[in-house]
């Protein structure tokens, strides 16, 4: 029996850490949010998260190792992968293209203060940039594979369709059509929609 209790206790531990991972995590998102992301130190998200310094070196290490939880649990949350595959199974053009608008209102609309927080922290150090560039180049990975499993529907060469993408994708569109000027986020999906097909493909007849 002594392996078996061995294991429980083994099981119970890694539970509890990655509990205390979240939980630092999420004081941490809501200070970057609120007082960003280079003004906040990793003693204020201690006191945040109800633990001691030293649990939240030993969790995480450095303050971009957080950021890094906190952009995965973001992306789960959103199901951006599933999501992706889905919109990829789709046999219509039209209706990818509407899916790639779909994909970039769920995952702004899940949490955008993770978006502002991932384009403010990238003013950061060499290590913080480079964590940030590998997630904007798996995020651009979704969106051109999404516009590339269209190319023969395209009026633009693929590379420029791709673009006006990820134009979109700027934080700054989502801002400041549903944050700031209120728009739902269904009607900012049907006005991307709407743009992307007008844009990037072929009238049907």
């Amino acid at each position: 029996m002594e392996p078996d209790v061995k294991t429980h206790g083994s099981s119970y531990r890694q539970e509890q850490a990655e509990a205390t991972r979240v939980r630092i995590a999420e004081a941490a998102q809501s200070l970057f949010a609120r007082d960003g992301y280079a003004a906040t130190s990793m003693d204020a998200i201690a006191k945040e998260a109800g633990v001691g310094n030293r649990t939240v070196y030993a969790a995480f290490g450095a303050k971009r190792e957080i950021l890094n939880l906190i952009c995965e649990r973001w992306l789960e949350r959103a199901d951006a992968r599933g999501l992706a595959r889905g919109i990829l199974a789709e046999p219509d053009p039209v209706a990818r293209v509407r899916g790639a608008a779909h994909w970039l209102t769920v995952l702004y609309a899940t949490d955008f203060d993770v978006v502002r927080i991932l384009d403010t922290a990238m003013d950061e150090d060499a290590d913080t940039r480079a964590v940030l560039r590998a997630k904007l180049r798996g995020r651009n990975r979704v969106m051109d594979q999404l516009i590339a499993s269209v190319e023969e529907s395209l009026v633009q060469p693929l590379a420029d369709a791709q673009a006006i993408y990820r134009a979109f994708a700027a934080p700054g569109v989502f801002g400041e059509l549903v944050v700031d000027s209120g728009w739902e986020p269904e009607r900012f999906e049907e006005w991307l929609a709407g743009m992307l097909v007008a844009q990037l493909l072929r009238a049907t007849p």
